[in-house]
């Protein structure tokens, strides 16, 4: 589980020179670790192979017309359970403690809620508090495959790889409720959705949450994206 996680925080991270370089590992460390059915893994592949084969800036392309360009595809969890409400800025700062509280520390920013980081430290988590953690936005990860699924996105398959990975059926009722309040994909309303956020975010490399979305924990400890996922 711990290197599936790792790896899928890879594959879910602003596409970069390093992952391109690091693909091998990311695809051996998903194989051997064996914490997907074969169906999971296949589904996996068409973006496995996109990410080996397609130049890196149609992949940054693609990726920031998928992510940046709409509220409904976030990949910060907050935007979906919590919106703009006031209950967003306490459950951030909850979610960080937890973090520091295992030693992991966030470059600045990045926010505890973007799932990249989200996936990286529950790779770190025990298996049963592993399993925990990512149960509780189970089915924020079953709206996003969905939505993704819907624009033949090969991102979709990671969301239902996490899924697999933690064994998780979503509550159908927070499912439900969820798609119901879905910000509106319209393109003319995408400019003002974003406008009228309540939080913004920013950094040198790349907005959602920079160019790889992994804990500085492992920045500082000067360990590549390969070494990483090999540990």
């Amino acid at each position: 589980m711990r290197l599936t996680l790792r790896a899928l925080s890879a594959l879910l991270a602003y596409p970069s020179a390093d992952l391109q370089a690091h693909m091998h590992d990311v695809r051996e460390a998903l194989v051997a670790e064996k914490a997907l059915t074969p169906a999971a893994l296949r589904a996996l592949e068409p973006l496995l192979r996109n990410l080996e084969t397609q130049q890196l800036l149609d992949l940054q392309s693609d990726y920031g017309e998928l992510f940046d360009r709409s509220r409904s595809l976030s990949l910060h969890l907050f935007e979906h359970v919590h919106g703009d409400s006031r209950e967003r800025g306490p459950a951030m700062i909850d979610l960080g403690q937890r973090y520091i509280d295992h030693g992991c520390l966030l470059q600045e920013g990045e926010l505890p809620d973007f799932t990249p980081v989200f996936l990286e430290f529950a790779s770190l988590l025990p298996p049963g508090e592993s399993v925990e953690l990512l149960r509780q936005p189970a089915h924020v990860f079953a709206a996003l495959e969905e939505r993704l699924a819907k624009r033949e996105s090969p991102y979709a398959a990671i969301f239902h790889a996490v899924l697999v990975v933690a064994r998780a059926q979503p509550n159908p009722d927070a499912l439900t409720e969820l798609q119901q309040r879905a910000p509106s994909d319209d393109p003319a309303n995408i400019d003002q959705e974003w406008q009228e956020a309540a939080v913004t975010f920013s950094s040198p490399s790349h907005e959602m949450g920079g160019p790889t979305g992994l804990i500085a924990k492992y920045r500082a400890a000067g360990r590549a994206l390969g070494a990483a996922l090999r540990r």
